[in-house]
């Protein structure tokens, strides 16, 4: 019933459109500046039907409490049911100061944030001096132990690095400052391959976004709903696994996923 009730408000958003044009039309022989007035109405009932949200939404707890605007990140046209993904970490960079050692780290051209990359301040301490070497421990920015590295080897938790030796050896002591930033918080289409927080599922449009030229404003369920799985618009090539992972990030969010209806 209701979506008979949308279908037949669409063909009355036709319907008024073309009285519209015809107003627009006749007004424009007597008077072009009051006919402009009229353009953003037709432009309004000219629209292209598509989903619906009913197609998606099954039940809201509060609208206030399960939407969030959000901005899509340019380049990408995305319908309405897009499952999302939320760019959480920006930019790594390095800092030392006092150090004794003048070995030198350098993060990884490529992939510096892995896995579980956390925002907030990473610490690399020498806890053995050797010559021409070392050992340092990497804790995170809660202060937990992500283990050690020896100097010219691969750090490759959470982050990745390599500390090379250098003229003069480490002391104990010695530490590098591995700063992560937070991410523009943009979305795009959710991406399981992701290192930048888009690898988790955020939330789903509720309408088509544009962004094909630009950064663009749209809105998404993000918590406490009930979403229909066939609604639903998933990134092409994606696995079930990584669909079960998504849906399991949904619900932690309270956004249920019902299927077959």
């Amino acid at each position: 019933m209701k979506k008979y009730i949308e279908r037949m408000s669409f063909t009355m958003i036709l319907i008024i459109g073309a009285l519209l044009f015809l107003g627009v039309s006749a007004a424009f022989a007597e008077s072009p500046a009051s006919a402009l007035m009229l353009l953003p109405f037709v432009g309004m009932a000219a629209a292209v039907e598509g989903n619906y949200l009913s197609d998606l939404v099954l039940e809201e707890e509060d609208i206030d409490a399960s939407r969030d605007a959000v901005t899509v990140l340019s380049g990408q046209n995305l319908a309405i049911g897009t499952v999302l993904g939320k760019i959480l970490i920006g930019a790594l960079s390095e800092t030392h100061a006092g150090n004794t050692g003048n070995g030198a780290m350098t993060l990884d051209a490529t992939t510096p944030a892995l896995a579980n990359c956390q925002v907030g301040v990473y610490k690399a301490a020498c806890t053995a001096a050797a010559a021409n070497g070392g050992t340092f421990e990497v804790f995170d920015p809660k202060g937990n132990s992500l283990g050690e590295v020896a100097v010219g080897a691969t750090h490759a938790n959470q982050i990745k690095f390599v500390i090379a030796d250098g003229a003069t050896d480490f002391i104990v002591g010695d530490t590098f400052l591995i700063t992560v930033a937070a991410g523009s918080g943009k979305v795009k289409i959710l991406t399981p391959a992701g290192l930048d927080g888009t690898q988790r599922a955020y939330g789903a449009l509720i309408a088509d976004v544009d962004a094909s030229g630009a950064d663009k404003v749209g809105a998404a369920i993000v918590r406490e709903a009930v979403l229909k799985d066939t609604g639903l618009v998933w990134p092409g090539g994606i696995t079930d696994g990584q669909k079960t992972t998504a849906l399991d990030e949904l619900y932690a969010q309270h956004i249920t996923i019902r299927k077959g209806v």
